[in-house]
């Protein structure tokens, strides 16, 4: 059994999915270039060998998919922010396409046949109906979900051309922090609603944002399904398993199936923290759907796949946990 590259896996969702790839006797190589990933993560993911460098250096990913006997991929090195990639198209496109290619041609070139994809709900933009499954259309309404959706296209046709088997993972709000305390959410600028709700209760911000209270939705703030990171993982570990055992091209939509307004994470970040912290409205942010909640029925029946960590409450708990021990994230260590 050859060793698996995880690209980007000094990063949030990486690193959780490296340790749990670890925890099942894999070997793991964790490719990252650090922007946005920590080293600090390597310590909690034993055994794990690191190489520094970005996924766009083609050299460098063919001769680490050579020293390392790599035989899969689980690829989660992209830029992720939708409002930054509605401000900056250009720098989603090089990194989330451009250096994908050059990732890609380096698998092919090294005859690599098995990807997991880290995709995203962003690629299919303003929900027609709910909850979202994998034949909801795909009409992305910013350049991350556009850049998430190529991705997916671009793997169809390697796999036509070049027989590289892929599954494309497409998750809502990825959040939580690894059960065991070791590895939590830490980027820098903070963007993702969770993580800012809490670290507001922790006296670390001033207030939390709630961006538009004039969705269509029951409370009109937006919706979004959160899914722990754990759950996350998990399910790329399966996917990696079915690519091992023959599994087709194909792609799967992750969440709990339950939606939570904006107003909703924030009543419930209070109760987890017991703080009354300040929520302050503000103007919707260009290229936010109103509503993302999915239907995890495929990957449940195809892969046997179920969230461990399903309600909001468990899922709050457990990065406000990392959040009090890591008062000032990684870079306390």
């Amino acid at each position: 059994m050859g060793a698996i590259l995880v690209t980007g896996g000094a990063g949030y969702i990486g690193s959780h999915t490296a340790k749990l790839l670890i925890k099942k006797g894999y070997d793991v190589v964790v490719y990252d270039n650090l922007e946005y990933g920590h080293r600090e993560v390597l310590k909690y993911l034993p055994g794990a060998k690191f190489v520094q460098g970005d996924i766009g250096d083609g050299n460098l990913v063919a001769n680490t998919i050579h020293d390392h006997q790599i035989d899969s991929v689980i690829h989660f090195a992209a830029y992720a922010s939708v409002p930054e990639s509605v401000a900056d198209p250009i720098k989603y496109y090089q990194n989330n396409i451009v250096k994908t290619l050059t990732l890609l041609d380096a698998l092919k070139a090294k005859g690599v046949k098995h990807v997991l994809f880290s995709s995203s709900a962003a690629t299919f933009g303003e929900t027609q109906y709910v909850p979202i499954d994998e034949k909801h259309p795909q009409f992305p309404t910013n350049p991350y979900g556009q850049t998430k959706l190529d991705g997916e296209h671009i793997l169809h046709w390697y796999d036509v051309a070049f027989g590289i088997k892929s599954i494309s993972l497409r998750y809502f709000c990825a959040a939580g922090a690894d059960p065991e305390g070791e590895l939590g959410e830490d980027h820098t600028p903070e963007a993702h609603m969770i993580p800012l709700t809490l670290l507001t209760a922790l006296g670390r911000r001033p207030d939390i944002k709630i961006f538009g209270t004039d969705y269509p939705t029951h409370d009109g703030t937006g919706v979004r399904d959160y899914i722990h990171v754990n759950d996350l993982g998990e399910a790329h570990i399966l996917g990696l398993e079915a690519l091992k055992n023959g599994a087709d091209t194909t792609a799967y939509n992750l969440g709990n199936g339950k939606g939570y307004s904006v107003r909703e994470v924030i009543e419930t970040g209070r109760k987890v923290t017991g703080v009354n912290f300040t929520a302050t409205e503000a103007p919707r942010r260009p290229g936010d759907p109103a509503e993302l909640v999915a239907s995890s029925a495929k990957i449940e029946k195809e892969l046997g796949w179920k969230p461990k960590y399903g309600d909001l409450p468990t899922i709050m708990r457990t990065a406000y946990e990392w959040f009090e021990k890591h008062p000032n994230g990684f870079a306390g260590e």
